[in-house]
């Protein structure tokens, strides 16, 4: 059973939205870490396949952009996952500058594993709201991922 609490009652730094969103998201990445911790991924390595089992052979970039990270801080990620033998890179045959990341057949092994630990994560948050506070909250979450960081 959800309970009601009242919106601001327990938020930290006088209900701060940035700092209690980033205080969210860290224990958040708490729940995710232990629920993974029997695939030997960081979390990072974990939305990273998750995306390529959405779309493989994704442009380094456009995968950087899929986990919402800096492709220009990107390649230690890509460089782990490939010395642990999950992805490798091709490069992209019409700009000799660009590669694409593809699964290999041990990356692919993953997949039934990161798709239940992913669900398990999904009915592990959804059992904390109403379903009418789910639906608002998911829609702050699209909106905030659709931010315009290059607005002054």
């Amino acid at each position: 059973m959800v309970q009601k609490v009242m919106p601001n009652s327990h938020l930290r730094f006088n209900g701060s939205l940035w700092v209690n969103l980033d205080i969210s998201l860290r224990r958040l990445d708490q729940v995710i870490g232990r629920v993974i911790s029997s695939l030997n991924l960081t979390i990072i390595e974990w939305y990273i396949l998750r995306a390529l089992f959405e779309r493989d052979g994704q442009h380094a970039s456009e995968l950087a952009r899929a986990v919402g990270r800096a492709a220009t801080s990107f390649t230690p990620n890509l460089d782990k996952l490939q010395s642990k033998g999950l992805i490798e890179r091709r490069p992209d045959p019409t700009d000799r500058r660009a590669v694409h990341i593809f699964l290999t057949a041990e990356g692919e092994k993953y997949r039934a594993e990161v798709h239940r630990t992913a669900q398990e994560v999904d009915t592990m948050m959804r059992r904390q709201f109403a379903s009418e506070d789910l639906d608002a909250f998911l829609s702050v979450l699209a909106d905030l991922q659709d931010l315009d960081i290059d607005q002054d």
